[in-house]
Order: structure tokens, then C-alpha cells, then sequence
């Protein structure tokens, strides 16, 4: 005989099952994520890289020093004296230039401007891990209100389908009418059970996203939105793009990104340019069939030097002529990704205003759908209980009702979303 608190009995053992862990609010996820995602530290890494390339390039105006020995063994077997001699060199040699055309000025430049630019594409990154991880939450609090919304359901089914079957013993209706009933009870528990098991999945889904590794499990804090989330209008979209172009670090790469394609165009032609250095150095030797010992031949034989070299360029294969072009084509490209990147966060804000617009009309409409909903389906219920209307009927009003909250949930969440993405693009930041 069929039980009604099968289906009841089925959310309990879903619901025992569950792991209690410790609740993580949106901003526990994001401290979390800075801290362990392996992109951004991958990301810092680049920067710290950065940072030396930039000491590199400002090591270009210290002189060079580097200490030079040599060591040699000759053998002359026809020879008439010492066939074997040895013989020894010691020196110092330095050099600094003192003109490069400006090269190692544009190389600093460049440097330093790489610096800052792989500090916008960490902040990138950071925000792009916020979009992530709010993308999963809401997706998390959507899931679970429709756990909710399936086990109401779920539980208002069983009671009719035990209802009916106390009707249809008592010869009120048939036994096919308490058999659409019984099934339409199993259909909603499963419906309830599928939602826990999505709900799973999408924590699941977060917890790889934060990295937390094998076996582990996570939920997190429940945060409530009332209607105003929904209803109150956006700020103007001029006002919002504005913001969000101010505050986009994807628009500061690559507006530096140009910066150090002129860095580049600066070096390049700096390739065409004279060189001036300046080269000293201090050093002596010994010989082996020198008769004076090493210490005297090392004294006798210091000698110093200094000297300054000129380097103009005449042919070189046309290598400045194709960088200069190269830094050129890149810079015009940093251009257009500019360009390309504004239009791109026009579109996207238009898009979420659209769909702001688009889940505040459907959640009105859907609020007002559900109101009526719930009312037909408590006046079906109650005809149904008399006798009144037919299973059929019942189980229509029943699909009406769940269809209804459904469309108020997905309407709501959806403004939600949208709500928080424009928050994001106009302040590069989220709070829930």
C-alpha cells in the first residue's frame, strides 16, 4: 500500500546525508581565492619578474668591471734554451657608455610601465575571480531556495495523494484518479531530490573553483533578497558606462600597453644612433723564462690603460628599420584593443540593463501569477476534497502553482545577478 510519507520519508535521508561544514560569506570565498588561487600568484610572480626586469634595465648606467686571468704552456722541443715556458696574464677591465641614443632611457621607461601594467592584469585577474566566485554563489542561493520551493511542493502532493487515497477507498473516486495523484507525489519527490543534487553540484562546482582540494566540502551563509533588489531601478546607463570605463583595469593594460609601444619605437631607433664609451683597464703578466722572479715580472710588467670608442651604425641589415616598424604595428594593436575593449564594456552593460529590465517585468508578472496560482490551486484542493472536480483538475492547478514559483525564483535571482554585475562595473567591486 502506497505510503505518504514516502516521498517525505526520501528528503529526510537527502537531508541526513548532507555534511554540516562551516557556512563561507561571499567575501570568506573571495579572501580565500586571493590567497590560494594559483593564477594570481602566478600572476604576482609575473610582477615580481617585472620588477627585476626593471632593476635590469636601470643597471644599464653602472660601468661594468670584470677581472680577466690567462694561463698558458708552450713546448718547443727543437728549441735550444727552455723548451718549456709558462706564461701568466692578469687584468681589470671596465667600460661604461657614455651615449646609446637614448636606448637605455627608453629600456627604463618601458620597464618601469611593464611594472605597473602587470599590476592592472593581477587586479584583472582578482576581478575576474569576484565575477566567478558571485556567478556560483547566486547560482548556489538560487539552487537552494528551489530545494525549498520543490519540498513545499513535494510535501503538499503527498498529502493529496494520502487524501485521495482515503477517497478512493471510501468509493469517492477511481483508482485511476489516486493513481495520478500517488505519481504526480513520486514525481515532485524526485523533483525535490534532483534539486539537492544539483544544489551539490554547484557547491561542489565553487569549492573547485576556490581550490579547496580533494573531499572537501563546503556551504555557505544564506543571504536573503527582498523585492527592492528587483524593483528599484538601475542608475542611468550614460553615468554607468563612465564609471566603468574609469574603473576597468582590462582599459589601463592596455592604454599602458601603447605606452610601452612607444618605449619601444623610442629603443628601436635608438638602433641608428652613435655609441660612446669609454674602456680602462689595469693588468700585468708573467713569463716563465723571464729570469726575474714572479713578483718582480708582475711590477715591471703593470701597465694601465684607458680609452674611448665610437660606434656609428652604417648597415645593419635593415634591423633597426624592421623593430621600428614592429613597435609601430604594436602599438597601433594596443589601439585597436582599446577600442575593441570599450565597445566591449558597452555591450556588456547594455546587456545586464536588458536583462535587469527584462527579470524586473517577469518577476512583477510572476508575483502576481503565483498570487493567483496559489489561490486556485487551495480552492481546487478544497472542491477536490468534496468531490467537486476531478484529479485531473487538481493535478493542473498543482503544475500551475510549481511552474509559478519557479518563474518567480529564476526572475528574481536573474535581477539579482544582473543588479550585482552592474554594481561590479561601475565600482570594480561586489558586496552581498
Amino acid at each position: 500500500m502506497y505510503n505518504t510519507l514516502t516521498p517525505l520519508f526520501i528528503l529526510g535521508i537527502v537531508g541526513s546525508l548532507q555534511a554540516q561544514t562551516a557556512e563561507w560569506s561571499y567575501e570568506d570565498c573571495v579572501n580565500w581565492a586571493m590567497e590560494h588561487n594559483i593564477s594570481l600568484r602566478q600572476s604576482e610572480l609575473t610582477e615580481q619578474s617585472a620588477l627585476a626586469s626593471l632593476e635590469g634595465a636601470k643597471a644599464q648606467w653602472i660601468p661594468t668591471l670584470e677581472f680577466g686571468t690567462s694561463h698558458g704552456y708552450a713546448n718547443t722541443p727543437m728549441g735550444q734554451a727552455d723548451k718549456n715556458s709558462y706564461t701568466s696574464s692578469y687584468g681589470f677591465n671596465g667600460s661604461w657608455t657614455l651615449w646609446d641614443g637614448g636606448m637605455r632611457k627608453a629600456e627604463i621607461s618601458r620597464a618601469k610601465t611593464d611594472v605597473e601594467r602587470s599590476r592592472w592584469a593581477t587586479d584583472e585577474l582578482m576581478k575576474d575571480i569576484r565575477v566567478n566566485i558571485l556567478s556560483h554563489y547566486i547560482n548556489i542561493l538560487y539552487c537552494r531556495e528551489a530545494v525549498d520551493v520543490n519540498r513545499r511542493l513535494a510535501e503538499v502532493s503527498a498529502q493529496q495523494a494520502e487524501r485521495s487515497r482515503q477517497m478512493m477507498e471510501s468509493g469517492k473516486i477511481s483508482i485511476v484518479d489516486y493513481q495520478q495523484l500517488k505519481a504526480q507525489a513520486e514525481r515532485d519527490a524526485y523533483n525535490t531530490v534532483s534539486a539537492e543534487a544539483d544544489l551539490a553540484s554547484r557547491k561542489l562546482q565553487l569549492s573547485n573553483l576556490l581550490e579547496l582540494g580533494l573531499g572537501s566540502k563546503m556551504d555557505i551563509r544564506q543571504v536573503d533578497f527582498d523585492s527592492l533588489m528587483v524593483l528599484d531601478p538601475l542608475p542611468s546607463l550614460d553615468e554607468s558606462y563612465e564609471m566603468a570605463l574609469a574603473n576597468d583595469s582590462r582599459l589601463r593594460y592596455d592604454e599602458l600597453s601603447v605606452r610601452m609601444a612607444d618605449d619601444d619605437i623610442s629603443a628601436a631607433k635608438a638602433g641608428s644612433s652613435p655609441k660612446i664609451s669609454v674602456n680602462a683597464g689595469v693588468g700585468s703578466g708573467y713569463y716563465s723564462t723571464n729570469t726575474a722572479g714572479w713578483g718582480e715580472q708582475m711590477r715591471r710588467s703593470l701597465n694601465e690603460n684607458i680609452g674611448l670608442t665610437l660606434s656609428i651604425p652604417i648597415l645593419d641589415n635593415k634591423k633597426t628599420k624592421t623593430a621600428v616598424a614592429q613597435a609601430k604595428i604594436a602599438k597601433l594593436n594596443s589601439e585597436y584593443e582599446i577600442e575593441a575593449r570599450r565597445n566591449e564594456i558597452a555591450n556588456t552593460l547594455e546587456g545586464w540593463y536588458i536583462d535587469m529590465e527584462s527579470a524586473r517585468s517577469r518577476y512583477i508578472a510572476a508575483v502576481e501569477n503565483e498570487k493567483a496560482a496559489a489561490l486556485s490551486d487551495e480552492y481546487t484542493a478544497e472542491r477536490f476534497a468534496v468531490g467537486y472536480v476531478e484529479s485531473t483538475e487538481l493535478l493542473q492547478s498543482h503544475q500551475a502553482l510549481s511552474s509559478a514559483r519557479h518563474e518567480v525564483l529564476q526572475a528574481k535571482y536573474m535581477a539579482v545577478l544582473a543588479r550585482k554585475m552592474v554594481e561590479f562595473l561601475r565600482t570594480a567591486n561586489i558586496t552581498l
